[in-house]
């Protein structure tokens, strides 16, 4: 083709220089959407945070990432997908630094709020880069490394937050991102080359993407708000009304526009649907679970944060010793047998997290219960990313990523925002024994049934979809600089592009 893809083949020097790059990138996003779990009870006790405080800590962040990350890819498509990565590191490294200042929790929330903004520009791009970078055979390989490497940095979350947090303070869990964004931008100017989409002209349509910001930010501030407040609160059902009018009003706007932020095309492909389904509740599901199941060592199992996080490490070394195997097991046999199981295996591994509770022992209740779960998220997530990304054109690489991302974020903001008001847990309930035992058992039935769903989901998944697809048509490569595009060549031409 006519990208990169065409110059690098999986294991050479090019190749791992991209793949370090996207996933250190991603990785602290994904790091930063768990690590915060593991100092929940003591940011809450430095800064007198109620549950609600804690909800929009973690909230704020998924939701100005799920908001963004449409508009992120497309820009990535428009004007260069190195060139929007590198801007979303340096944002988030920036937005890490006043998260790890912030004096009290409205200042924390809204420096959440900004890095959002920047895992919204690098995560859209990590894939995309891949996409654009890998010869076709090596993509689902590489997409597994990505998936399998990155997703070990969301499942080590509490472990390295648990660290930080006894070696200091909650801060080092935001400081610490600061010598990995320049060791990311230093990579990216080394080793990924620039693509762009030539076939997509103009701006991304601006308004549409601030429709999906209000109706995002409208649908969790009611859900969030609503146990605090009640549903009598003029501000609940304001919101609620708002966010339910901007996402319809946003769905109608990519319907009517000729250049849409999101193509409506893409999810003619039912595969392309089906897929994004199930990442949308198996991605609320782990939200879910992985909130409460921090806060149930620490505050009903008496663990320490850095005992907390060490009781998930099997996740994180399943994870590492089979994503990328699974990735390239979908390419063989095709992705639905892994689709359905992965997401059964999570439920399977929810289920026996019931037994975690005051008293329990790791070796007898903890340590079987992960490592299900790390079964389960092994056998799906490197799948069903490749799965995604191979229902869409190439040329749509960064905005079906995009969407993908945004799918996940949002299950996971949607089951932060409701999972403790369906178990009760409001106000300060969070720090009772008791209160969130009841609670950690509701919301793992109820997760474990939206595991079950996103399997069942996957049965409409196309076999073959991993096989190799039709090239595009054309595809522009440049080199981050003003003018025209220095490589232009036909679909499915071979050729070595270097990196600028």
């Amino acid at each position: 083709m006519t990208t990169p893809a065409a110059a690098l083949r999986w294991g050479t020097p090019a190749a791992r220089g991209v793949l370090a790059t996207t996933i250190l990138g991603s990785g602290m996003a994904m790091l930063d959407g768990t690590v915060v779990t593991i100092a929940l009870p003591h940011i809450g006790a430095e800064l007198g945070a109620t549950m609600s405080g804690l909800q929009w800590i973690m909230d704020g962040y998924l939701l100005a990432l799920a908001a963004l990350i449409l508009v992120a890819g497309a820009l990535g498509d428009r004007y260069g997908r190195r060139r929007v990565f590198v801007l979303g590191v340096v944002w988030f490294g920036a937005a890490s630094l006043l998260c790890g200042l912030a004096p009290t929790t409205e200042l924390l929330v809204a420096a959440r709020v900004l890095q959002g903004v920047g895992g919204a520009l690098l995560t859209p791009g990590s894939l995309a880069i891949l996409q654009a970078s890998f010869a076709r055979a090596d993509r689902p390989r590489a997409i597994g490394a990505w998936s399998g490497l990155s997703g070990i940095a969301a499942a080590a979350g509490p472990f390295v937050g648990g660290l930080l947090v006894q070696a200091w303070s909650w801060r080092l869990v935001f400081l610490i991102n600061l010598p990995l964004v320049v060791l990311c931008v230093w990579l990216a100017h080394r080793f990924v080359p620039e693509s762009c989409d030539g076939q997509r002209g103009g701006r991304p349509h601006l308004p549409s993407a601030a429709l999906g910001a209000l109706g995002l930010a409208g649908l969790t501030g009611a859900l969030v708000e609503a146990p605090a407040r009640g549903l009598t609160d003029p501000l609940v059902p304001l919101a609620a009304v708002a966010g339910v009018l901007g996402l319809a009003a946003f769905v109608l706007r990519q319907r009517r526009l000729a250049d849409p932020l999101v193509p409506p095309a893409l999810f003619a492909d039912r595969t392309f649907t089906l897929a994004n389904a199930l990442t949308f509740v198996v991605y609320a599901a782990l939200a879910g679970v992985s909130m409460l199941l921090v806060l149930q060592l620490q505050v009903s199992l008496g663990y320490s944060p850095t005992a907390a996080g060490l009781a998930g490490l099997p996740i994180t070394l399943v994870m590492l010793a089979l994503s990328g195997r699974s990735g390239a097991l979908a390419q063989r046999i095709g992705p639905r047998l892994q689709l359905v199981v992965g997401p059964v295996l999570i439920a399977a591994g929810m289920l026996l997290l019931l037994r975690v509770e005051p008293g329990a022992s790791y070796a007898g209740a903890v340590l079987p219960a992960v490592l299900v779960f790390g079964l389960g998220l092994a056998t799906v997530v490197a799948p069903v990313t490749a799965t995604v990304l191979a229902a869409a054109p190439d040329r749509f690489a960064g905005v079906a990523s995009g969407v993908n991302n945004a799918v996940a974020r949002s299950g996971g903001l949607l089951a932060i925002a409701v999972l403790p008001a369906v178990s009760g847990l409001t106000g300060a309930a969070y720090a009772d024994p008791a209160a969130l035992t009841a609670a950690w058992r509701t919301s793992l039935w109820v997760c474990a049934g939206l595991a079950v769903l996103g399997g069942m989901l996957a049965l409409g998944v196309r076999r073959e979809v991993l096989g190799p697809p039709e090239p595009p048509a054309r595809e522009c490569l440049h080199c981050a600089v003003e003018g025209p595009p220095t490589q232009l060549r036909a679909a499915g031409r071979a050729g070595h592009v270097k990196p600028s």
